[in-house]
């Protein structure tokens, strides 16, 4: 369970069940938050508490965190980011120059007023979505370092170390039609 301090402070998270009924029923405490469940406590305490650190595996759809200290585990899990966003800014889109297609003639024209953009915005979201991933665990544990995994693999090389150049457009499935026809070959269409 995850303790905050009277200020809202995060503490060290606690496996005391007891100690955190008790403090519930006398009032030295309160529910902040049911899922992942957190209580805040009602008196002044001091705010001692480990190192702890967060780690980030960032992925396409999947988000894995973990939060560990010297010793264990005290926090993980994995979080699925949003597939839609492409869909809705095509969809956007189609709105804006339906819009713009109307007999407006009384609006001034416009067409230089947009801002440009750094990122695409799928891959914005997903930037934010990390980022308050990261924000949420920060308020219920007092997290002292972020470890962010990003890895590019490149499975060609795994497979064979060796290989340079044209070689990787002449792979396995050179001459295969899709990725289908080359599993079928490779089963003996079994």
């Amino acid at each position: 369970m995850y303790v905050l301090s009277k200020s809202g402070q995060p503490l060290m998270p606690t496996a005391r069940h007891a100690w955190v009924r008790r403090n519930l029923k006398s009032g030295n405490a309160i529910v902040v938050k049911r899922l992942p469940f957190t209580i805040q406590l009602t008196y002044d305490c001091p705010e001692i508490t480990q190192p702890l650190t967060l780690g980030q595996d960032i992925g396409f759809n999947t988000v894995g965190v973990s939060v560990t200290s010297a010793t264990k585990e005290v926090f993980s899990a994995e979080y699925h980011l949003r597939k839609d966003v492409s869909a809705k800014v095509t969809e956007r889109r189609m709105y804006r120059r339906n819009r713009r297609g109307r007999n407006t003639r009384y609006r001034a024209s416009r067409f230089d007023n947009r801002k440009r953009k750094v990122l695409q915005p799928s891959i914005k979201q997903k930037v934010e979505s990390h980022e308050r991933i990261i924000k949420r665990v920060r308020k219920i544990l007092p997290i002292t370092k972020v470890v962010i995994e990003a890895n590019n693999f490149d499975m060609a090389k795994i497979l064979n170390p060796k290989i340079r150049g044209r070689d990787y457009q002449e792979g396995q499935q050179k001459d295969f039609y899709n990725v289908k026809q080359y599993v079928l070959a490779r089963d003996s269409h079994t």
